[in-house]
């Protein structure tokens, strides 16, 4: 995936979280998030769509944190519905990168997160990109994302998605006027367009 692939324990409030950060061959822009999905439900840093999308933001350039939330691995705490995993999200933003330029991305319950962690970073003026794949706004309350936040970001979604309907992501986007990229015939895991999710990122991240 990288040069430099380094496992990490790091601590929020003295709990562990596991950790791992990729990093580019050259200088980094400075540093991505990828959250992943639900952790009841399966959901780790490891997950291939998590992996395709850090594959995709080391490929341009940036550092890249995944991190298993809470009770996921061998991080520690219970899982907290969302508020506790953007607050350890927004914790580790401050530990590694408290200065630099910054990417959020997340796949389905980490595109939920994503979407309460962009409310606390875009006024500081460091968020650069924002992607946000199969997310879950069925299931839970997604905030809507800045208006001047909207050309940066992708939001992606599967025409077959059956975890998350795509009439319920319109019907999020709508209010907002933010355009959904619809990948045909894809479902919630995007088998099999894997490597179209990850050219679809860089585009991004390089526009």
């Amino acid at each position: 995936m990288s040069a430099l692939n380094t496992s990490l324990n790091l601590t929020i409030d003295g709990r562990l979280v596991q950790a791992v950060l990729d990093k580019p061959a050259g200088s980094a822009h400075g540093l991505a998030v990828v959250a992943h999905p639900h952790p009841l439900f399966g959901g780790t840093m490891d997950n291939k769509v998590v992996q395709t999308l850090a594959r995709a933001c080391v490929s341009a350039g940036w550092d890249c944190l995944r991190f298993n939330f809470r009770g996921v691995g061998s991080s520690e705490g219970v899982y907290d519905e969302g508020r506790g995993e953007t607050q350890d999200l927004l914790a580790l933003v401050e530990q590694l990168a408290p200065q630099a330029p910054l990417v959020l991305a997340g796949f389905s319950f980490g595109a939920f997160v994503t979407c309460q962690a962009v409310q606390a970073l875009w006024p500081t003026g460091r968020l650069k990109k924002i992607m946000l794949v199969g997310t879950a706004v069925s299931h839970f309350p997604a905030s809507h994302l800045p208006v001047d936040a909207h050309e940066h970001s992708l939001v992606i979604h599967g025409e077959s998605d059956d975890t998350v309907a795509l009439a319920a992501v319109m019907d999020w986007a709508r209010p907002q006027q933010l355009p959904v990229t619809v990948f045909p015939g894809t479902g919630h895991f995007f088998h099999g367009q894997l490597p179209l999710l990850k050219s679809s990122a860089m585009r991004h991240l390089r526009a």
